[in-house]
């Protein structure tokens, strides 16, 4: 028979788990490195990797290859309808890329044209609102490494650990040009930077969830880092936020037999 007696509530069950699942969430300027980085972290925690930024690059493509005005709202809604998007694994390049309707566009949504026009279609609500709710969908069992420009702001606001990444204008336009030139484009470096500081105008002033630093976010200049420098910093903050992450108590209860 249990005896009462053997119980206590002095002390309360708090029970640590050891390897919880969070959402990581990075935000920042183009150019800043957040898409490397973030691949490589999930990598390394054996986590979800969603590049947003490639959602919406696939979504200015469609619009650009159908001849979509990005002020006809009808119409934007009508190709928001027939637009699918889905992440697969590539064995080939070792990550996952992105497919418009079942079509690989990693590579086409990568080019100047395509990020030229990308701040306007992100900035349309209609546009957003679909985006986040893939995005949401996306990460609710958690164990996600997300990264885009309303991460920590707007699609996980209650994620465990957020990140804005920011950098030196001209040394983003410098990185920009080094990857165009590795896939065989020659981009001016003014052009670059113009695209770059247009970018970051158009980002911060939209309506619809501009980019902003979270206020629990933590600030992260990547300037002067490497890759592997800035993996191991956001590598840092994850174990350590994840030291934080415990179960709350399950009973006021302390079995003491």
């Amino acid at each position: 028979m249990n005896d009462p007696q053997r119980f206590s509530s002095a002390r309360p069950v708090k029970i640590e788990i050891r390897n919880p699942r969070i959402i990581i969430a990075i935000d920042g300027h183009s150019g800043c490195g957040k898409s490397t980085t973030a691949k490589k972290v999930a990598s390394h925690l054996g986590y979800i990797y969603v590049d947003t930024g490639a959602m919406y690059r696939a979504v200015t493509l469609y619009f650009l290859r159908n001849h979509i005005s990005f002020t006809d709202l009808p119409a934007i809604d009508e190709a928001l309808a027939t637009i699918s998007i889905s992440f697969q694994f590539n064995p080939e390049t070792n990550g996952n890329e992105i497919h418009l309707n079942g079509v690989n566009v990693e590579n086409e949504i990568r080019k100047l044209e395509i990020a030229n026009a990308v701040p306007v279609v992100s900035a349309i609500p209609a546009v957003r609102r679909m985006m986040v709710a893939i995005q949401q969908k996306l990460g609710r069992n958690r164990g996600i490494v997300m990264d885009g420009r309303d991460i920590g702001t707007k699609v996980f606001p209650e994620a465990e650990l957020k990140i804005f990444m920011t950098a030196d204008a001209l040394i983003r336009a410098e990185r920009r040009q080094l990857e165009l030139q590795q896939k065989g484009e020659v981009v001016a470096l003014a052009e670059i930077l113009e695209n770059i500081r247009k970018r970051d105008h158009l980002d911060t002033t939209r309506a619809e969830s501009p980019l902003r630093q979270a206020s629990d976010a933590e600030l992260l200049d990547t300037s002067f880092m490497t890759i592997d420098e800035q993996v191991r910093w956001v590598v840092r903050a994850c174990e350590n936020r994840i030291e934080l992450v415990t179960e709350p108590a399950l009973t006021d209860l302390q079995y003491e037999g």
